[in-house]
């Protein structure tokens, strides 16, 4: 399957991407791709795509990813929606309480209840 991404180029801490249609099983530094679009710089938000090949690459069945997808949209070359290409966030569930921990226990059940006397025989131990 093809489909169009980002190969990153540029220096540490200073990156810019190439915009090219490859093979899905083929990492994108690995050079072989079929077609070079355009490129982009993050910095200084220059954009130079090459808007009717990628609608002729669309055209042919090449599938976009989301952050190509999501810039190609921003800049107006395609339309659509947007896709989220962030992780989802596992959110922890809360143990909900069971209802009788719930109701707060009566304050005269409290005072009745048998109170256990102190250990006597910690008390009573011989010294040596």
């Amino acid at each position: 399957m093809l489909i169009i991404r980002m190969q990153r180029t540029g220096r540490t801490n200073d990156p810019s991407f190439r915009i090219v249609v490859g093979e899905k099983a083929f990492h994108p530094k690995s050079g072989k791709h079929l077609a070079y679009l355009g490129s982009y710089n993050p910095r200084t938000k220059a954009t130079n795509i090459d808007a009717e090949a990628v609608k002729g690459w669309v055209a042919k069945g090449a599938q976009l990813s989301g952050t190509v997808n999501n810039l190609l949209i921003t800049r107006g070359i395609i339309e659509g929606k947007k896709v989220n290409v962030l992780p989802k966030k596992t959110v922890p569930k809360k143990d909900e309480p069971t209802p009788a921990a719930a109701e707060p226990t009566p304050v005269a059940e409290v005072e009745a209840a048998p109170q256990e006397p102190a250990a006597p025989e910690a008390a009573e131990a011989p010294h040596a």
